[in-house]
């Protein structure tokens, strides 16, 4: 593969790490925000036993559950692009050794 095209994929994975970097911060911030919203409709609901805040109590839940898995999904992504990164210099590093 030319140098070039190395260079440039990993210009392009360096920008989608960062990208996800910046996402990922926001999605903690979310789902710190989420899980506090969380415990509060959990004592809500045990506290008030109406049907009203049970069903805001599983909404919330599932808010939880959503955004965990996007905030592992990221997670996933900016790990998968690091490991493709470190294949990309190793590409460049035997490119400039020969």
């Amino acid at each position: 593969m030319r140098y070039t095209v190395v260079e440039r994929q990993l210009k392009e994975a360096s920008k989608r790490i960062s990208r996800y970097k910046t996402e990922l911060a926001i999605a903690d911030e979310q789902l710190n925000h989420l899980r506090n919203a969380a415990d509060d409709a959990r004592v809500k609901s045990l506290v008030s036993e109406t049907a009203l805040a049970d069903q805001e109590r599983r909404e919330v839940d599932q808010q939880v559950d959503s955004m965990s898995r996007h905030h592992e999904y990221l997670i996933s992504e900016i790990k998968n692009l690091e490991d493709r990164q470190d294949e990309l210099l190793e590409k460049i590093s035997k490119t400039v050794s020969r």
